[in-house]
């Protein structure tokens, strides 16, 4: 997919001159680059290139801090990439839809059901590896625009990522802080977390999923989808609940995707070789990750401290609140969720339960703007890119915005209502 929002040919996932025309020249190539790869180039710069910023003491820390993020993006993607030429996406989409039985409001309340389930049982990140083939693959057999689908995944990927510890890294950083135990936690954020996906659910359906949008009021579920090599298709399944057994039983998570990107590899590496490319391995997104948290990490040594807690404030209350859910939606869009949950968090007095857990609010439900705004938003839109589907950039940054405001004052206001 170009920088334009068009598809492009793949050839062993690298994008191809279209046949007829003249291959670019190498300022036309650099022009037309993924805007992820310009941010990469970026941050890249920021943080390495210009070092000095950041100590090398602190760049060591933090490369030691993200190689487990690492491990688990790289192995996470590979296992999805075969998973899906072994066809178990094209199998679980139809069987999705013919679950609605020719209903698109079935189908839309299923979809957002499915996406919530694995969010709030599994983790916001296995979401957007595992299920976004899915839906992207349910929209090419029901012959649907993909946006729609698309969207549902990674927008309740972050909104639905509230209720459980497990359902986030923030959440287990937040719980641990005002000291709940899972239940208590699950009791606190229940409503808040309703609303969040209600806030959601009505974003889409007004403007992704009603009839005026899709035009037709049913459709007709495809037949059963065949895999072409079954054997293939059994190992990527078990590649794929191996990977959800492990986060179940509390697995570090690069651990449990090594595991099973192990198993999905060796499977095509006996059945399946000319599959295995290098270019599997998702460097750019790994660059990227790299580079933002290097950056972040730097901002934080020369002012970004000072500038949360100034956008914090010192007040409690309603109003205390509804700035750290801003404050919190605001600064995950600008440098990722994870870096901005700690960094309101250091700023935060201890005790202040309500501000922390409406922090927490903004920054599970807020990172929709940017691509980088959480890593399950890149996650998903490097599974958008490598299906070839186009996320027209602008429409995404207004429609985010949209959601991350609504959502977050949705969620807040639900937590306020819980005392």
């Amino acid at each position: 997919m170009d920088p334009d929002g068009e598809p492009t040919a793949r050839t062993g996932g690298e994008p191809t001159a279209p046949t007829g025309r003249a291959p670019r020249r190498p300022l036309e190539r650099l022009r037309r680059l993924h805007p992820l790869d310009w941010v990469a180039l970026a941050l890249v710069g920021a943080a390495c290139a210009l070092t000095g910023l950041l100590p090398r003491p602190e760049t060591v820390a933090t490369l030691g801090r993200i190689l487990p993020l690492l491990l688990f993006l790289g192995t996470v993607v590979v296992l999805a990439e075969l998973t899906a030429v072994a066809g178990v996406f094209d199998v679980l989409a139809g069987r999705l839809a013919r679950a609605a039985r020719g209903s698109y409001p079935a189908l839309f309340v299923l979809c957002v059901g499915f996406a919530s389930a694995t969010t709030i049982a599994l983790n916001l990140d296995t979401t957007a590896v595992l299920l976004t083939p899915v839906m992207l693959a349910l929209a090419r057999r029901l012959g649907m625009p993909p946006l729609p689908l698309a969207l549902t995944t990674v927008w309740l990927a972050n909104t639905a990522s509230l209720l459980l510890p497990v359902s986030n890294l923030t959440n287990l950083l937040a719980a641990d802080r005002v000291d709940l135990d899972p239940l208590p936690y699950a009791a606190r954020m229940a409503l808040p977390q309703a609303a969040t996906i209600a806030a959601t659910m009505a974003l889409l359906w007004v403007g992704y999923w009603r009839r005026g949008r899709r035009g037709v009021d049913r459709f007709v579920a495809p037949g059963p989808h065949v895999p072409a090599d079954r054997v293939l298709y059994r190992i990527a399944l078990a590649g794929c609940l191996l990977l959800v057994a492990g986060i179940l039983a509390g697995v570090e998570v690069g651990i449990a995707s090594a595991a099973a990107a192990g198993l999905v590899l060796v499977g095509f590496a006996a059945r399946n070789r000319a599959a295995l490319r290098p270019a599997l391995v998702p460097w750019r997104l790994l660059v990227f990750v790299t580079g933002l948290f290097l950056v972040v990490q730097t901002l934080g040594r020369y002012g970004l401290d000072d500038l949360v807690g100034v956008l914090l404030g010192p007040d409690g209350g309603t109003l205390g609140a509804l700035r750290a859910g801003g404050t919190g939606a605001l600064l995950s869009n600008v440098v990722n969720n994870l870096p901005a949950y700690v960094a309101g968090e250091a700023v935060l007095p201890p005790g202040d339960a309500t501000r922390l857990l409406a922090l927490l609010i903004g920054t599970n439900a807020g990172p929709l703007v940017t691509p980088w705004a959480s890593l399950a938003t890149l996650l998903w839109y490097e599974r958008c890119r490598a299906a070839g589907v186009a996320v027209p950039l602008g429409r995404f940054l207004a429609a985010g915005a949209l959601l991350a405001v609504a959502a977050t004052a949705a969620g807040v206001g639900a937590l306020l209502l819980t005392g």
